[in-house]
């Protein structure tokens, strides 16, 4: 009984290592990944507003979002990531859902360390091998 209560133990925590803040390697964006039951999710936490200093992060919405509703979201607090799940066979996490607020659109994703350490996030339409590649980094607490 003790043995199955320890892999039980194992099984949940499989996955997890993505769990916490992120920087990606450009330096211009933080994300915190969280689990919301067994689903992986991903808000922003900073962003580098260099584009335009008039507008800091803080006031800067969602504003090319098809969906008129949600135009006055900030971009601060923002779920960008949903529906992500761990694959143990593969060791990725994959059928996720990624929001790119620069041009207000949704894609595939998978997640998943490289041979550095680094969290690979790629956004895709169709195939993964059209993507757009992101690294990040684990921001030290």
């Amino acid at each position: 009984m003790f043995v199955l209560f320890l892999f039980s133990r194992n099984l949940d925590k499989q996955g997890n290592e993505i769990l916490g803040k992120w920087i990606s390697t450009n330096k211009n964006v933080i994300v915190e990944v969280y689990k919301e039951n067994k689903e992986f999710k991903a808000k922003v936490c900073w962003f580098n507003d260099a584009d335009d200093p008039s507008k800091s992060t803080s006031i800067r919405t969602d504003y090319r979002n098809p969906n008129e509703d949600l135009r006055n979201r900030k971009i601060v607090g923002l779920d960008i990531l949903k529906k992500l799940s761990y694959n143990p066979k593969t060791n990725r996490w994959e059928d996720g859902i990624i929001y790119d607020p620069l041009s207000g659109r949704e894609w595939s994703s998978v997640i998943y360390f490289n041979n550095d350490g680094l969290l690979v996030v790629k956004g895709y339409w169709h195939y993964e091998f059209i993507s757009k590649t992101l690294l990040f980094k684990r921001l030290s607490q």
